[in-house]
């Protein structure tokens, strides 16, 4: 019988080859554990990210202030909020009723001019049945006059903005601080790889939010502008949804192109290939000009990724997906990289060795 108290403990493997099997299930039941919980507590991981975003822009316009304003860290990021909130308040006043009966407008024009497509099909010969056509347009119109309800007042779902909000302020007032806390609950010898890993995880959030930002206040004006001097209807509406769906790439230019020319051609032929060859500009000179010069090479995001990205998230979340998406795969994208260059790092001998 052996005095080793611990082999001697009836709990105790001797086998090694069994306490390696035993570790090794163990991970794996951490992992779907895991994974559960993330399932579970999925809709709050995603207002904490979307708050991680917020903070990201927030930091991102205070870091730029920085360089022409020579004041504290919390006076220019109250001048960032102040200029957010201008903008939305001026946005309420001087086009919000115009707005407003554009949006009340917007799905009867959609439905009409779907339906006028469709028959125009049919005397050409595709076999489509209108009655089916109508009611799949009426579901289609009810969704998006969800959207420009949303637009109109943002009702929906305003706790989880004023959540997302007041978490990204907080964190965009003192990053490192959350930072240093997370930090504190891993290992010694991880840290450091996680310190890295935060600040090229923020430097290309901020990066990739400005040229979003950029893109959307570009083909939001560009596009009004041009559609305003041809006169085409609901000219302030088109544009914000072009400005706002441009933060989500391939997917929103898509959409506000469908929609920029379902309406111009319920003003004639002419306006609908006007609208035709605004789009194009707008989305080409964005794509290939003012992208490019701001956030080319920051997060080089495969097209065919971010599609299923959004899919995936469009499915799981809605359309808080769909905007989450982008960045989310961007951060991915990071820590991968980062493993990648740990995983191809040379391994220091020891003394021992």
């Amino acid at each position: 019988m052996s005095d080793d108290p611990i082999s001697a403990s009836p709990t105790h493997i001797s086998s090694a080859e069994m306490r390696r099997e035993i570790r090794r299930a163990a991970v794996w039941i951490a992992m779907v554990g895991i994974s559960l919980l993330a399932i579970y507590l999925a809709q709050s991981l995603l207002v904490l990210f979307g708050a991680m975003v917020f903070a990201a822009m927030i930091d991102g316009g205070a870091r730029l202030l920085g360089r022409v304003l020579k004041i504290g860290r919390g006076w220019r990021i109250a001048i960032v909020l102040l200029a957010g909130l201008g903008f939305f308040l001026w946005l309420v006043q001087f086009a919000g009723s115009q707005i407003s009966r554009e949006a009340a407008q917007f799905p009867a024009l959609l439905e009409a001019q779907a339906l006028q497509l469709f028959a125009w099909l049919d005397t050409k010969g595709f076999e489509i049945d209108l009655g089916d056509v109508q009611g799949l347009i009426g579901q289609a119109v009810s969704g998006v006059g969800t959207v420009t309800r949303a637009l109109g007042g943002i009702l929906g779902a305003l706790t989880t903005l004023l959540l997302v909000l007041i978490i990204g302020l907080y964190v965009a007032m003192e990053p490192r601080l959350y930072e240093r806390g997370v930090a504190w609950m891993l290992p010694d010898g991880r840290r450091h790889d996680f310190h890295i890993l935060v600040t090229r995880m923020a430097y290309s959030m901020r990066r990739l939010m400005f040229g979003r930002l950029v893109g959307m206040v570009f083909e939001g004006i560009v596009t009004y502008i041009m559609l305003a001097v041809y006169g085409v209807p609901m000219a302030a509406l088109l544009s914000i949804l072009t400005g706002l769906l441009a933060f989500i790439p391939n997917l929103g230019a898509f959409v506000s192109g469908v929609l920029m020319v379902l309406v111009g051609f319920s003003g004639g032929y002419e306006m609908g290939l006007y609208t035709i060859l605004v789009y194009f500009v707008v989305q080409t000179f964005d794509g290939y000009v003012v992208i490019p010069l701001i956030a080319k090479k920051t997060v080089d995001l495969a097209p065919a990724l971010v599609l299923a990205m959004q899919l995936i998230m469009g499915i799981l979340f809605g359309i808080a997906g769909l905007f989450l998406a982008d960045p989310l795969l961007a951060m991915i994208k990071v820590a991968l990289e980062r493993r990648s260059e740990q995983n191809a790092a040379p391994v220091t001998p020891t003394a021992d060795a």
